[in-house]
């Protein structure tokens, strides 16, 4: 569990940082333009190389692209029965289909089920969670990001196909497609490593920077929604599916508790550096971490019964 422990020491930095006024209040927005322009491409590069697909992985490797679609049309459904704003329905869109499956995940997994199931874990992370991000999180972010002077704006196919591909991550997902190692050489290895490895800490100061415990009236319902399908229909549904299709196997247990995993911390970056209702994101992912103390035990136990 020192991973969240990790995690909310970061937060409660940036929490002390905002409240003792020892940073400029553009902090948050600074750290979260770092980290989507250096360190999220630096991850990309890295990690991208490695993916290995087999058999024996195909549980944990479907299962995200099964419940891609269901909490993406939950959100849309839910934005058009309370005629939410396009700004928070963008935001929305890149947080909630994607869970924070590696820094929570990965010892969530290895407390409940051992070593035994940290591969699978990896491969829910990699094949999903990561390629998710890559596509989903930089689409929507593009799609439905603001302008440089904070306004909306609604982008033409010709518009919106050069905003996709100036996107930093995205471009590093073409690189690392095209030209990635597992290994890279000299140096390069080392930089792309470390500036990688800033990802996690850096977003998390930035979102306790951000962090707001009074969440507006108006937003109480978003977040509520958002929350419940984060941290309850989509492991119920992957819980569901596993059960339809009589998978019991450890494979299908890590697959279920990955999916019950909070909000994905860099997700959260990528919608507030894209302008989309930063404090509310911020608040969000914060609050789901906490959340998730509480549900991806419950979850666990579920599994184990």
């Amino acid at each position: 569990m020192s991973a969240m422990l990790l995690i909310l020491a970061y937060l409660a930095i940036g929490l002390v940082l905002k409240r003792t006024h020892l940073m400029p209040v553009n902090t948050g927005q600074v750290l979260n333009q770092y980290v989507i322009n250096v360190a999220v491409p630096a991850m990309i590069l890295l990690h991208l190389p490695h993916l290995d697909i087999t058999r024996s992985i195909l549980t944990p490797a479907i299962m995200p692209w099964v419940l891609f679609p269901i909490s993406i049309g939950l959100v849309l459904l839910s934005a058009k029965v309370f005629k939410w704003s396009r700004e928070l329905t963008g935001a929305l869109l890149i947080v909630v289909p994607l869970g924070n499956t590696s820094f929570l995940g990965f010892p969530m997994v290895e407390t409940f089920f051992g070593t035994a199931g940290l591969p699978y874990a990896v491969i829910y992370d990699q094949v999903g969670s990561f390629i998710g991000l890559a596509f989903f999180a930089t689409f929507f972010a593009a799609v439905y990001g603001k302008r440089d002077d904070g306004s909306e704006e609604k982008l033409s196919k010709l518009s919106m196909a050069k905003r996709l591909v100036t996107f930093p991550p995205v471009i590093a997902l073409v690189v690392a497609l095209l030209f990635g190692m597992q290994t890279y050489p000299g140096i390069l290895e080392t930089l792309i490593s470390n500036l990688a490895a800033t990802l996690v800490p850096v977003v998390m100061i930035a979102v306790g920077f951000q962090l707001q415990f009074r969440i507006p009236r108006s937003d109480l319902l978003p977040f509520s929604i958002a929350m419940v399908i984060k941290l309850l229909i989509l492991p119920a549904a992957a819980l569901a599916i596993i059960r339809i299709f009589d998978l019991n196997d450890l494979a299908a247990q890590v697959t279920v508790l990955e999916a019950s995993m909070p909000f994905m911390i860099t997700a959260g970056a990528v919608a507030i550096s894209a302008g989309l209702k930063p404090r509310f994101v911020a608040s969000l992912v914060g609050y789901g971490i906490l959340v998730g103390l509480i549900t991806v035990p419950i979850w666990a136990w579920i599994l184990n019964a």
